[in-house]
């Protein structure tokens, strides 16, 4: 067996929120983790759809990013942007 070959083996703290929410159209169960890893994003992990992406502002501001790592519809992804705009982001 050959030696495994690590790029990298990190622990870091993290600050983790767990929050339901209902949209208009949908339940959003989401687990949001904070660390200094990814440079001031956070990682923002559906429990329903088993979908996860790194966030930031500017990727809320980006257009079809919510709706492609969610794999929802553009009126869930804006409310999912506002939630994380309001609440986790600001």
């Amino acid at each position: 067996m050959s030696e495994r070959f690590y790029l990298y083996d990190d622990t870091e703290e993290t600050k983790t929120r767990f929050v339901s929410f209902m949209g208009e159209n949908q339940r959003f169960d989401l687990v949001i983790i904070k660390t200094d890893r990814h440079y001031g994003k956070v990682l923002v992990l559906d429990i329903q759809s088993s979908r996860f992406a790194i966030i930031g502002s500017d990727d809320l501001e980006e257009p079809g990013y919510i709706e492609h790592a969610y794999n929802i519809n553009e009126e869930d992804a804006n409310e999912l942007s506002e939630f994380l705009e309001e609440e986790v982001l600001s």
